[in-house]
């Protein structure tokens, strides 16, 4: 489905916001795609075809799709599983066939269940590991890859420990270039408007990486000592610089079409990326100034699209990713266009300008993600969630621990438990009410009254002194589990003993016969 007309009016605001986008994604497309053990340049396809595929047929207006941190282990150990890169990138075509499936069968109404406390803590939780994982970026240590979001990585190290190692042994040009790039991004979000109309056209990061890349430049030819090598730049693919295209090119193998172990891999990768996309999509709404609201079969059908064409061209998997989604809402993004001209740049800046990106610093991108990081985790966000009370702000306090401490699966998973764990309590509570005045005793049956309830009737009705009259309203109730009305039985045939009198209030409309006249 192309997309909606472009509007004059945004596209200054898409050229801008997909600008900073495209500079954000692509070391996260090198990163990811390395780390994953895959070709680095299987990653810029994958970035490529989230960028205008998925673009071009989600429904959302302002996520971005492209290859996920989520998914290195699962890419990792599926390509020494099926034994090739080729068996794999057929696992990532077949992906995208189960995902459409998904998408006509109206699996999305999934994303309705993750709370809001849980999908704001996912933000937070993204914010803070964009600052912690991009602080040792921006200090010149870069022995971890672009996009790293696991809190355990290789050799023992995790997030904090990078943080120290990254202090006790700083590239001194890098954290030049990173203090002058955020400088640069916030005197220019904040006085551009000033200088100009068309100042506003020109994006703080765009202005960060280049000034990142002149210093650094100049410190090559006139302060050698000083410079920063190759491993703390931009890295794209040797063969590529040489315009090896048709040597770099990966093609699935379909001759294991009939092979379990890819069909296995492939239901695996669809799962996942359906869910990361779900939640990053949610998420994305939530940022969303417009308030849009993003059709969620729509959006597994348009990554399982991404997923076929990635397949096919060599790519590595692609879902809708959160951070790069987050920078383009942060950037001023007003249409699906942003996206899509983000994949349209990564293409042709990988064909025609390779050299130029292959100078630019890690540390001028990594001021640019700590801005965004910074918007995503402002102390405003935990003062608004605080203000609504322990049932929003201990499941978001508790999704952003557990994110930065495992993955993002994870952290939802255990975030929206105890969420439920909340919504539980607050019915224990609401659903059975228990009032008297002197010995007269009504116990209240409200909205869905379930087994969870069992032990506070109970509870309820141990409270009820000898020779009380009571009575028991079920007439509120939407709802009555059998195990209730069971509770209910056997107190009523234990009262005579006590001397309790008892009244069932009935009416017509009661769902359950037992308190139907």
């Amino acid at each position: 489905m192309i997309p909606e007309p472009l509007s004059k009016r945004n596209l200054s605001a898409d050229l801008r916001a997909s600008l900073v986008v495209f500079l954000v994604a692509l070391p996260l497309c090198l990163g990811i795609a390395l780390a994953s053990g895959a070709p680095a340049f299987s990653g810029i396809i994958a970035g490529i075809v989230g960028g205008i595929v998925v673009g071009l047929l989600s429904g959302s207006k302002v996520s971005v799709s492209g290859p996920a941190a989520g998914l290195t282990v699962v890419v990792l150990d599926s390509i020494k599983t099926l034994g090739s890169f080729e068996a794999f990138l057929l696992a990532v075509f077949l992906s995208g066939i189960f995902q459409v499936l998904l998408g006509w069968l109206k699996a999305g109404r999934l994303a309705n269940f993750f709370p809001a406390s849980v999908i704001k803590g996912m933000l937070a939780s993204i914010g803070l590991i964009l600052i912690f994982k991009q602080l040792p970026h921006a200090l010149g240590y870069d022995f971890d890859y672009a996009g790293d979001e696991s809190f355990l990585e290789n050799e023992g190290h995790n997030t904090f420990t990078d943080i120290y190692y990254a202090f006790l042994d700083p590239a001194y040009l890098a954290i030049i270039i990173s203090i002058s790039s955020l400088v640069l991004m916030v005197f220019w979000d904040k006085y551009a408007g000033r200088i100009g109309p068309f100042a506003k056209l020109i994006p703080g990061a765009l202005l960060a990486v280049v000034s990142g890349t002149v210093i650094n430049t100049i410190a090559v030819s006139n302060f050698p000592d000083l410079a920063l090598m190759q491993e703390h730049l931009v890295a794209l693919p040797t063969d590529l610089l040489k315009g090896g295209f048709s040597e770099m090119m990966k093609f699935p193998d379909f001759s294991q079409i009939l092979n379990p172990k890819v069909l296995q891999v492939a239901v695996t990768i669809a799962v996942i990326a359906s869910i990361e996309s779900l939640l990053s999509v949610e998420a994305s709404d939530k940022l969303d100034p417009d308030h849009h609201i993003s059709p969620p079969n729509k959006e597994l059908i348009a990554q399982g699209a991404g997923n076929m064409v990635s397949g096919i061209l060599g790519g590595i998997p692609v879902t809708a990713v959160i951070v790069r989604s987050s920078a383009n809402i942060l950037a001023g993004a007003k249409s699906r266009y942003s996206a899509i001209f983000h994949g349209i740049l990564l293409l042709i800046s990988v064909v025609l300008i390779p050299r130029f990106l292959n100078q630019i610093p890690l540390s001028a991108l990594a001021a640019v993600l700590l801005t965004v990081g910074y918007k995503l985790t402002k102390p405003s966000v935990f003062k608004e969630l605080f203000a609504k009370g322990v049932d929003q702000f201990i499941p978001f306090a508790v999704t952003i621990v557990a994110i930065l401490f495992s993955d993002l699966l994870i952290g939802i998973a255990i975030g929206s438990a105890t969420g439920l764990f909340f919504i539980l309590k607050s019915n224990l509570k609401k659903a059975v009410v228990l009032v008297n005045d002197g010995s007269n005793y009504l116990i209240q049956l409200k909205h869905n009254v379930t087994f969870i309830n069992k032990s506070i009737l109970r509870e309820s009705f141990s409270k009820i002194p000898d020779g009380s009259y009571l009575i028991i309203d079920g007439t509120s109730a939407i709802f009555i589990d059998t195990d209730i009305i069971e509770t209910i039985e056997n107190f009523c045939k234990s009262a005579p003993n006590r001397y309790i009198e008892i009244e069932i209030k009935k009416t017509d409309s009661s769902i359950h016969p037992f308190f139907r006249k």
